[in-house]
């Protein structure tokens, strides 16, 4: 007659469960999922990246970097843990021909503080076309496309110019704030806009890196945090909620892995 003692069952990760949704959307523009090592030597992460010998990145207060005494590497090469999936955009142009239309989920890792919104090891998403007569007008059309399957069909989207080593022109994608609608908060900073995305098309020097003749292909690129469009879509205010693995937080997403 004692009542069944009630079980807790488990579920995917709020940030599994975006990442999914990522991927699927861009699976339905014919984009296929790439995958690479975490760690990766100097030249795949920064140099065929169009990164300056004396960029800030390579110094050792922003990357990670592996001891690899008594390894046998070629001289003067050094390995580290990526601070971006971006390699992988460099394996795959390195792998054979255009065209490419691939995203590139996994974890990335940076000297950071451990903050609000920062942390060491994080998610990202990147994606990468490349083909012969591919313009920014396809860049906006399909990160567009994206933002609305993702968010709602009129979420209003808009592009900064920016700046990125890997290609040029550079912007970043903002949508209008899902929390306030536009009319501004403190999540959005009274701007009614909220960064998701950096962008733009490939750098020439990039494909010549990767054996690639710019005068016959264009590509564009992008890449996004997972984590911090977790945040957005759940009106989180503290990525850190997203690590500690507090089941009394995570319960809360169980509706979502089913």
């Amino acid at each position: 007659t004692m009542p069944g003692r009630a079980t807790w069952t488990g579920t995917r990760h709020p940030v599994t469960v975006v990442m999914d949704e990522i991927v699927d959307i861009f699976r339905e523009l014919g984009f296929v999922v790439a995958l690479g090592p975490d760690i990766e030597n100097e030249e795949r992460n920064f140099g065929a990246l169009n990164f300056p010998p004396d960029h800030p990145a390579l110094d050792m207060h922003d990357t990670l970097y592996v001891d690899t005494a008594g390894a046998d590497l070629p001289a003067g090469e050094r390995l580290l843990l990526r601070t971006h999936t971006s390699p992988v955009q460099v394996r795959v142009m390195r792998a054979g021909p255009p065209p490419y239309r691939v995203v590139i989920p996994g974890l990335a890792y940076r000297n950071d503080p451990f903050d609000a919104s920062h942390a060491p090891a994080f998610t990202q998403m990147e994606g990468l076309a490349v083909d012969e007569g591919i313009s920014f007008v396809d860049l906006k059309a399909t990160l567009s496309h994206f933002a609305r399957r993702f968010f709602q069909s009129d979420v209003q989207v808009r592009f900064r110019p920016s700046y990125f080593p890997f290609t040029e022109p550079s912007a970043e994608m903002d949508v209008s704030c899902a929390l306030c609608g536009g009319s501004g908060c403190a999540a959005c900073k009274g701007s009614g806009w909220m960064e998701i995305l950096g962008c733009g098309m490939v750098h020439e020097n990039v494909l010549s890196n990767c054996g690639i003749d710019p005068e016959r292909y264009t590509g564009f690129a992008f890449g996004m945090g997972p984590h911090r469009i977790a945040m957005l879509r759940y009106g989180l205010a503290d990525i850190r909620l997203l690590y500690g693995g507090d089941m009394r937080f995570l319960a809360q997403f169980g509706a979502l892995g089913q």
